[in-house]
């Protein structure tokens, strides 16, 4: 297990709050993490989906349907552009990114202070990609035209955190999973590309975009995801091939450092077959982490994952395969145990 060290928290975790995730991440986790997240509690909990409350109020933005379809305390209707309306016209309100990390941030160098969380351990704002939000919640016909104004809405979200939390404590993660949806060409997920030219090359230039808009003195990371919806993909992989290939493009294509990539494990893959691809991964010091802690099967299942992987790649960290914010109650503590189980700390 010697080639198995640290562990990388992909966003969402099932508390109730931030003070809790951070306490309970550092109490069982920190000699294992880099970074804490604050677990995207409240309305982040389901990843994107509260962005479509708040693009729905936008002017010029319109709600498809006329009844909410309920989430919890959220709306998952989709949005679209209204009839008649340039999208380039429309100015979209803060998008709640911003104001989450900033409150919680307070809460993490709070609880450094009180030695809860190690010195040098980095608060971690998850984001998503702006092509995730576009696809996601906008017409086929409409992405093109929206996806620049949601990606100047949601870089200031980003400006805004930096300005406002000390780089040498923050650390990025971008979060990728429709765009897993178009490069296997799921349908509802995505579905085909808006722009003209190959698939790999439009999401490999976003990706690169998206590295180097962080400051080479805040960290940044990439969450490749294959979707999360009642702890079910959107659709299993075939291998890591997809995986693999889109994190060498997008280490490629950053002109500054990434600290880490993260890729999914499905729980019913512990065979070669699957991991081979990890022998083409070129991403040099890059951190990677790999998504083999299943809260089904706990630390046995990842061990037997992890024997097989390390036949395919000498050095890894552990995860989950997504956040981890849709687990049952009750279970976080034990899954966070799991990856202490399987990995040695930093």
């Amino acid at each position: 297990m010697t080639h198995v060290r640290g562990a990388q928290l992909v966003g969402s975790v099932n508390y109730d709050d931030a003070e809790t995730t951070i306490r309970q991440a550092a109490s069982i986790l920190g000699a294992h993490l880099k970074r804490i997240p604050d677990g995207e509690p409240g309305r982040r909990f389901h990843w994107i989906v509260f962005q479509a409350d708040i693009l729905g109020q936008a002017e010029g933005i319109e709600r498809v349907g006329d009844e909410p379809i309920p989430l919890r305390m959220l709306d998952a209707r989709p949005v679209r552009v209204a009839d008649g309306v340039d999208p380039a016209s429309i100015r979209l309100a803060a998008l709640g990114y911003a104001s989450a990390a900033i409150e919680s941030y307070a809460i993490f160098t709070r609880l450094r202070g009180e030695g809860v969380v190690a010195a040098g351990t980095r608060f971690q704002v998850s984001l998503p990609t702006p092509l995730a939000v576009v696809g996601a919640f906008f017409p086929p016909d409409q992405r093109a035209g929206i996806e620049p104004v949601y990606r100047k809405a949601l870089y200031r979200e980003l400006d805004e955190i930096l300005a406002a939390i000390p780089h040498e404590d923050l650390a990025i993660q971008w979060d990728n999973a429709v765009e897993f949806g178009l490069i296997e060409q799921v349908e509802q997920i995505g579905g085909q590309p808006w722009w003209s030219g190959d698939v790999w090359d439009g999401l490999t230039a976003r990706s690169g975009e998206q590295a180097d808009r962080v400051p080479a003195d805040v960290e940044v990371g990439f969450h490749l995801c294959y979707g999360d919806v009642a702890e079910q993909h959107f659709i299993e992989p075939a291998d890591a091939a997809n995986l693999v290939r889109f994190a060498n493009a997008l280490v490629a294509a950053s002109g500054r450092h990434v600290d880490w990539i993260h890729l999914p494990v499905p729980i019913e893959r512990d065979d070669d077959g699957y991991f081979a691809p990890l022998e083409r991964l070129e991403i040099g010091d890059t951190e990677l982490y790999l998504g083999l802690v299943h809260r089904e099967d706990g630390a046995e299942g990842a061990q037997r994952r992890i024997a097989t992987a390390l036949r395919h790649v000498d050095t890894f960290g552990v995860a989950t395969e997504c956040g981890i914010g849709r687990a049952p109650e009750g279970t976080t503590d034990g899954i966070l145990r799991a990856h202490a189980e399987v990995a040695t700390a930093w």
